[in-house]
């Protein structure tokens, strides 16, 4: 491999080491369970009881994403489309990630007692909506790194890169700034920087943290990896418009992509919704404390970068639709005994008052929720790409945002609804099951190989 693509491959590698945070940190294991827990603490101060209080902190979470979700959803092929016809997309990442810069770095304004929650909701969305767009047309860089046997590989080793990234912050964060009920670290220690814990500054820095995180290793990002620029020509939403209105009607004439478009927008909107709603659980079901929670992190994230790099060498050897299929069988079981699991019972059988067999049986969750969906994005966007021609990446990988998205509203809207109608945080996230098993069912219509070769032939 000649030293400039290798360079090219490391600097793309980054983006997903500075952006890892966003899930990590903020979404799943530190500003989410913090932000159940302020307004689940404000709903008892309206006169909730506690039950109450964390369904309603649920739901209001569950809104919140899944207003992002349709914001990712309706505009992320649309840009794509642009950045296709335009001949440009290093701009687009340069716009998202100041986006999240500022965003994350917005929620250290977070007021514990929750007076502010809807607006740092909206600080959050910012954040999360600028490292989603910004991923879009970081994937579609992925078809110019290397021959479609060595993708595989490229992008297991990207996301075991990323999640080592996201690791790593996180072990920083728990070490140095997020508090226990006692005030401090998990190492003992007050927070760092003379940070207040009365007032939880050491965990509110995780916004400012995760900003600087992005903007200090998107360098070697912006350094190596050098745009592959297609004919250039003028900005155009009506061209831009009518580019993806042709790729959505192609679509219809190739039952593989469609199948595949279809399976994925489930079954990802599926694993966002255990991302979302772990740390959610672990806070407003088991009670566990935020640092706790980022333990947990710690040894999801450890699990998926291990298994997103053995992964990507079984993508390459076997393909990535048999590690996609294997993947959301065992996230599946995963959600069964989440949904089955409380204080008290474990599939129905009761447990005596103060057992740690919850505790540890999530943790074990966690493993296999971090390993499987670390092996489940890296293998999806692989399948992606032998279903992509370079040309058009970015705008095939907008419809791939926009099939993942489209129905990225689902999964918070069910959860919410579910929880809302059964009062229950736990139960609530049953519909993720059902989500997991449509987009198994489709996959059986999805080619391993692409359509590439079938489709150039009937399009010639």
């Amino acid at each position: 491999m000649a030293a400039s693509l290798k360079k090219r491959i490391w600097g793309w590698y980054f983006f997903d080491w500075a952006s890892q945070p966003v899930h990590t940190l903020l979404l799943t294991f530190i500003f989410g369970p913090f932000f159940a827990s302020v307004a689940a603490a404000y709903f008892i101060g309206t006169g909730l009881d506690e039950h109450t209080a964390d369904a309603h902190a649920q739901s209001l979470w569950s809104a919140g994403l899944t207003i992002m979700g349709l914001i990712i959803g309706i505009g992320g092929p649309i840009m794509g489309a642009m950045a296709d016809t335009a001949g440009r997309r290093m701009p687009w990442i340069v716009t998202f990630s100041v986006m999240y810069v500022l965003g994350a770095a917005a929620l250290w304004f977070t007021d514990p007692s929750g007076s502010n929650m809807w607006l740092m909701l909206v600080a959050f969305a910012i954040a999360f909506i600028g490292a989603e767009y910004a991923l879009i047309f970081t994937n579609s860089q992925l078809p110019s790194l290397g021959s479609r046997e060595e993708i595989g590989r490229i992008s297991g080793s990207g996301f075991a890169f990323g999640y080592l990234g996201g690791l790593i912050a996180l072990a920083i964060m728990l070490a140095l700034f997020v508090e226990q009920g006692s005030g401090k670290t998990l190492i003992g220690a007050d927070p760092a920087l003379g940070l207040d814990a009365s007032q939880k500054e050491g965990t509110r820095f995780v916004g400012p943290f995760t900003a600087i995180w992005y903007a200090v290793f998107m360098v070697p990002y912006f350094l190596w990896v050098r745009e592959v620029r297609t004919v250039a020509s003028p900005l155009s939403v009506s061209a831009a418009m009518r580019s993806l209105k042709d790729q959505i009607k192609s679509i219809l004439k190739r039952p593989s992509l469609a199948a595949y478009l279809g399976s994925s927008m489930f079954y990802r909107d599926a694993l966002n919704g255990l991302y979302g709603f772990g740390g959610v659980y672990a806070k407003l079901v088991l009670n566990w404390e935020i640092t706790s929670i980022g333990v947990f992190g710690v040894i999801s994230g450890l699990a998926a970068a291990i298994f997103s790099w053995i992964g990507g060498r079984a993508d390459k050897r076997y393909g990535p639709k048999p590690v996609i299929r294997f993947c959301i069988i065992v996230l599946i079981m995963v959600v069964i005994t989440i949904v089955f699991m409380s204080r008290e019972s474990l599939f129905g059988i009761p447990l005596p008052a103060g057992s740690t067999l919850p505790d540890l049986i999530f943790f074990g969750c966690g493993v296999v929720i971090g390993g499987a969906g670390g092996t489940l994005q890296a293998a999806s966007r692989t399948l992606m790409v032998r279903h992509t021609r370079e040309e058009t990446a970015t705008e095939a990988f907008g419809i791939y945002g926009l099939s993942g998205r489209a129905t990225a509203f689902l999964a918070p809207m069910l959860i919410g609804t579910v929880t809302a109608l059964t009062g229950s945080a736990r139960i609530g996230v049953s519909p993720l099951i059902a989500l997991f098993l449509l987009g198994l069912v489709l996959l059986a219509w999805v080619n391993p190989k692409g359509d590439l070769d079938t489709w150039s032939d009937r399009s010639s």
